[in-house]
């Protein structure tokens, strides 16, 4: 093996090793349990509170320049799956999101960031409400760490847009699944 491709793979092998150490948690949802009514959307036939839950993170990349954050349920009888929550241009020096950080608002997200909308058409946290007898569906909560100060999407784009240009600037990611049926 030359000693590029050498160093190339050691270079891979230091970045998914500390990949590793990318750690996604949260103090209101344990990873593989069901989610709670707090963070249970509130319409379509869900009674819940609609709240965000916390989040909080450590060990990013190196070369991190901003985070990512989005809630996926690849289950929802779509054919592509439903956007929960997608927020953007997360400051490095942010390591959490307080409980409801998620309102349409906004007001409990750092300055710089951004949350775009959701499948529910609107900007902000929208909780699980999966159709009446369906299993459970996986909740996928995912913390990106991105090589890039800021994503270049318009503030009306598309979750799937955005999840574009997530994965094109990813340096690694922390995720767990939780999960609700009704």
């Amino acid at each position: 093996m030359s000693t590029a491709l050498r160093l190339l793979a050691l270079s891979l092998f230091a970045t998914q090793v500390h990949a590793a150490d990318f750690t996604l948690k949260s103090n209101d949802v344990a990873p593989k349990a069901t989610l709670s009514a707090a963070q249970i959307y509130s319409g379509f036939g869900c009674s819940g509170g609609n709240l965000s839950p916390q989040l909080s993170w450590s060990g990013a990349p190196s070369g991190t320049q901003s985070y990512a954050v989005t809630v996926y349920d690849p289950d929802a009888p779509t054919g592509s799956g439903w956007w929960h929550w997608v927020v953007i241009d997360l400051p490095t020096a942010t390591t959490s999101l307080a409980t409801g950080a998620g309102d349409t608002a906004g007001t409990m997200l750092p300055k710089s960031s951004r949350q775009i909308r959701t499948d529910f058409g609107a900007k902000g946290y929208g909780g699980p409400c999966p159709p009446q007898g369906d299993k459970p569906h996986r909740y996928i909560f995912t913390l990106y760490a991105l090589k890039v100060p800021k994503l270049e999407v318009p503030d009306d784009a598309s979750p799937a847009f955005v999840g574009f240009m997530i994965h094109s600037s990813e340096l690694g990611k922390a995720t767990f699944t939780a999960y609700y049926g009704r």
